[in-house]
């Protein structure tokens, strides 16, 4: 079935926390799409005022500009909701080694807040953003939820214990949590600029402005990356999952692995360019591989992604051709 072929009860009304980012107005746009009603969380701390522009005129959007930091507004902000979808976030694990406590107010607090704020106003579904970083140094690939190693940067310790708050708030309270173990999501909205931008848009807009991206390390480290649609398959189907898929973590991508010469080579081709690439040091707290075992996501979830690397690849390319 296709995601956007779900049916939720009338009238469900849905918090997008982050909505104003790159997963979260993506989000926010099939929701709406699909005749439900969205409220969006968000101080723009890392989220784009722009990004919110094409809904303002949705008789079903609402918008709330807060902190998750600050718990009366996320009680505020879940006053009246059925769903939760938390995906605001401090990400990089580089930016996360250089401001741990940041990450710790905002990854740590700021998801225990809207927790305590779901469980205080009966929400039926908390599905909330964790990652794949907190496999850390363990070595064994395809990564399966349950062996997990020692985190390597703050940034993967603040979700580690996310999804430590998220089993506790389901055993304890009765709250319905589901964590999203994300594996390097991909889609158009995703920021090219900024010294912690993604890989992929930081290439294309190399690429686009024909200057050499620069590559850390040697360009074999490889990731499962995830197009955008994907994800948010997962989001929507979570909501509906059977109390079974509840206190649990689930890896979230396609399934694949792609190093980033590969990468470099798909989006070099694509976009005609003869342009080599500069390498450079790897980067500290990145983990050298990725990729995930989606078994217990098609169990639990009943996830079934669509969307390849090639196919998400195109889209995005695409994308980024007419809107940078």
């Amino acid at each position: 079935m296709n995601y956007r072929d779900l049916k939720f009860p009338k009238n469900s009304k849905f918090l997008v926390t982050g909505g104003a980012g790159f997963i979260g107005s993506n989000l926010t746009e099939t929701i709406l799409d699909m005749g439900y009603k969205v409220r969006v969380l968000d101080d723009f701390s890392t989220g784009k005022r722009e990004n919110l522009e094409p809904f303002h005129s949705n008789e079903n959007f609402e918008f709330i500009e807060g902190s998750i930091t600050d718990l009366e507004t996320c009680m505020k902000a879940c006053e009246g909701i059925d769903y939760v979808l938390h995906q605001a976030a401090w990400g990089s694990v580089p930016r996360s080694i250089k401001m741990p406590l940041k990450y710790e107010e905002v990854n740590i607090k700021g998801a225990h807040n809207m927790m305590e704020a779901a469980k205080e106003n009966n929400i039926k579904k908390f599905v909330y953003a964790s990652s794949s970083s907190v496999y850390g140094d363990h070595p064994v690939l395809p990564k399966v939820e349950g062996q997990e190693g020692k985190v390597l940067s703050p940034y993967a310790l603040t979700k580690k214990v996310d999804e430590e708050y998220g089993r506790l708030y389901f055993s304890l309270y009765g709250l319905e949590t589901i964590g999203m173990r994300y594996f390097n999501v991909f889609g158009k909205r995703q920021d090219p600029f900024g010294a912690y931008a993604a890989v992929i848009p930081k290439f294309v807009k190399s690429l686009l402005d024909n200057e050499a991206p620069t590559i850390n390390g040697d360009g074999l480290t490889s990731r499962d990356f995830t197009y955008i649609q994907n994800v948010i398959e997962f989001n929507l189907k979570a909501c509906l999952a059977s109390k079974e898929a509840s206190g649990e973590a689930f890896n979230v991508a396609f399934g694949g692995r792609v190093t980033l010469n590969e990468l470099y080579d798909t989006l070099a081709n694509a976009l005609g360019s003869n342009l080599k690439p500069n390498y450079t040091e790897t980067r500290e707290g990145d983990i050298k591989h990725s990729n995930a075992d989606i078994t217990k996501a098609k169990t639990l979830v009943g996830y079934n992604p669509e969307y390849s690397f090639e196919r998400g690849i195109k889209e995005t390319i695409e994308w980024y051709k007419n809107n940078i």
